[in-house]
């Protein structure tokens, strides 16, 4: 019987239970959460899988661990996974999260266990565009990424507090790093998103990109944001966040080398980052449990052909597509 836990009980993680619930390869899901009655009334409506709602405390035996949980202590819950023989799925997008997760790779590599890190929307599904636009060019030189819109709650208090930290980005060789809210570029979104500025923050996607790509000379990441945004980025949430964060976006820019010239390709896609980054988490936990996905801790830009994952995404209604107009 397979079994699979996720962690964390907010928008994203409502989502992961709903989509792994109708998978046919699921047989068990344990719900956990700080907030378990909300649990209660998701495990409810959940009625093609036997479901489990656990109180807050010891991690849960399971095949696989999915981590929706705020960012924060994944890499201690990943430890925890790893000691009872579990795969895990984390969707944090905190640097300090990521960096840890990937430091785990012998470790993860060692259980015959995989770490997908970054699995949601950016980082996440942006990195498969940058993966999916490579295989175009002979070299790529430069990765650039930029979002706009966010999830449920925590992934917009996450945001919030990514704005006022520390940018990683990789310049000619090294790290390089810059203070959030600076930067100020003026990106173009898929329609209806149109433009928007766009502004350093404490983002993880370069984290994941650069070992994907050996001849990479610069990438860098970049978040939406307001005149507000900024004024208020030092301050808490002055107002409760959305349930929903609404439509958003991302935006894939990949420079390099076709057949001797210099190119560029943007790729973008729009949906609800919930329930894309949903998708992205629940695709990686069942091909998990078909043993389908590398060991070791890594991102989803390190993978040998996206595709695949692209075209099962698709079919749950998360598109992508070159700026150009041509359906990937």
């Amino acid at each position: 019987m397979s079994t699979v836990a996720v962690i964390g009980a907010g928008a994203v993680g409502q989502r992961i239970a709903r989509q792994l619930a109708s998978r046919p390869d699921v047989d068990r899901l344990v719900l956990g959460s700080r907030h378990t009655a909300r649990l209660r009334g998701l495990a409810a409506q959940l009625l093609d899988v036997d479901v489990e709602v656990l109180e807050p405390g010891a991690l849960p035996e399971a095949d696989v661990v999915v981590l929706s949980l705020p960012s924060g202590g994944h890499a201690a819950l990943a430890e925890k996974a790893l000691d009872r023989r579990a795969h895990v799925v984390s969707l944090s997008g905190a640097v300090t999260d990521v960096e840890q997760l990937l430091e785990m790779n012998k470790r993860a590599t060692n259980a015959r266990r995989s770490i997908v890190v970054g699995a949601g929307f950016s980082p996440g599904y942006s990195c498969l565009l940058a993966r999916h636009g490579a295989a175009r060019f002979d070299v790529v030189t430069e990765v650039h990424i930029a979002r706009v819109g966010t999830g449920g709650p925590a992934c917009q208090r996450q945001l919030h507090r990514a704005r006022t930290g520390t940018s990683v980005d990789w310049r000619d060789g090294q790290w390089r790093r810059r203070r959030g809210g600076s930067g100020r570029e003026l990106v173009w979104f898929p329609d209806p998103l149109g433009a928007h500025d766009c502004y350093r923050a404490a983002l993880a996607d370069a984290l994941l990109l650069v070992p994907a790509f050996s001849d990479v000379e610069r990438v860098t990441a970049r978040v939406a944001g307001t005149r507000r945004d900024r004024l208020t980025a030092m301050l808490p949430m002055l107002r409760p966040p959305h349930p929903e964060g609404g439509p958003g976006g991302v935006r894939v820019e990949l420079r390099g080398r076709r057949d001797g010239r210099h190119c560029t390709d943007v790729l973008g896609v729009i949906d609800h980052p919930s329930a894309a980054a949903a998708a992205v988490a629940a695709t990686a936990a069942s091909w998990a449990l078909a043993d389908e996905l590398p060991t070791g801790a890594w991102g989803l830009g390190m993978l040998d052909d996206p595709l695949p994952w692209l075209s099962e995404l698709a079919e749950r209604g998360v598109r992508a597509a070159a700026y150009e107009g041509a359906r990937l």
